[in-house]
């Protein structure tokens, strides 16, 4: 905890640094002025660019390392090929598989211990990539279902969704301040508050806040999107009836340990409480409609 934690924190400081350095080489050598209390709205929205784009893209480019950081992990290379257990070699082959036939750098393929049954992937770029898999998955899947997990990782690195969700986040989040800060100097031109620097502050992150939420709709949506588009991807490669028999798996497994829902949340894989307006800003669909939408898939 306290590992990420202080990653957390020098990626934070990272962020500031860079943006205090973008702000001011913009304002020094191309004469623009910069500033969030500005009255004028073309340097809000620079300032909002700014701002978001370095957030966004060094926490983007961090992703990698600060996943090496935050896991024991074990980095398998072919050299160490032998020593790997039989399910362990189907994770390794099938991202070599994957990249080979894709034409891009074989992502580094890790293991790590947990309790959790959780795979996940990230890069900056698709030459410079990993897949993770923790102990547990293993265990609990057989070689099948693993492909299926294998093949669906692989497919976000080979689609660019990491980099896409990211270009996502930063338009919107430039835009949620922006149109954040017009309304609270209309709000202040119709009022007449006392303290104003104070009240000004309040009101303009309260409207953040509201229209953060609302723009995480379309997010979420898109983060759905593309967890189907990334299930139809790895059921080319690895046949639809796996896929299907995998995520049935999945859901007996989630049906017997529905109270734990800890366990399932880093795989975001879909819990009972998870139902109506919910299901709006959920990063990954309903496991029931994953399996539908394969069963309607033709390939």
């Amino acid at each position: 905890m306290f590992k990420r934690i202080w990653l957390f924190l020098l990626t934070n400081i990272a962020i500031i640094a860079v943006i205090t350095i973008v702000i001011a080489i913009t304002e020094n050598v191309f004469w623009i002025a910069i500033s969030w209390y500005s009255t004028d709205y073309v340097s809000v929205f620079i300032y909002a660019i700014i701002v978001w784009f370095s957030g966004s893209f060094i926490s983007l480019f961090l992703s990698k390392w600060m996943a090496k950081r935050a896991y024991w992990v074990q980095v398998v290379n072919i050299n160490e090929y032998s020593n790997l257990d039989s399910k362990e070699k189907v994770v390794f082959d099938l991202v070599r598989d994957l990249a080979e036939r894709n034409h891009i750098t074989m992502p580094e393929v890790w293991f790590y211990e947990s309790n959790e049954p959780n795979a996940f992937a990230t890069w900056a770029s698709k030459n410079s990539s990993l897949v993770a898999v923790s102990t547990w998955l293993l265990e609990i899947m057989n070689k099948d279902e693993i492909e299926w997990v294998i093949a669906h990782e692989m497919a976000h690195v080979l689609n660019w969704d990491m980099v896409t969700m990211t270009l996502l986040q930063w338009l919107i989040n430039t835009f949620v301040v922006f149109i954040s800060r017009i309304l609270a100097n209309i709000f202040d031109n119709v009022t007449d508050w006392k303290f104003w620097a104070l009240w000004y502050f309040v009101i303009n992150l309260v409207l953040q806040i509201f229209i953060w939420i609302l723009a995480s709709l379309i997010t979420m949506w898109f983060s759905r999107h593309r967890e189907y588009k990334a299930d139809a991807w790895s059921a080319w490669y690895v046949g639809k009836d796996k896929m299907i028999s995998a995520l049935e798996a999945l859901k007996k497994l989630q049906d017997m340990t529905w109270k734990d829902d800890s366990k399932f949340a880093t795989m975001k894989i879909s819990t009972k409480w998870r139902s109506g307006i919910m299901m709006l800003f959920s990063t990954h669909p309903d496991l029931d409609d994953r399996i539908n939408a394969l069963k309607n898939l033709k390939i």
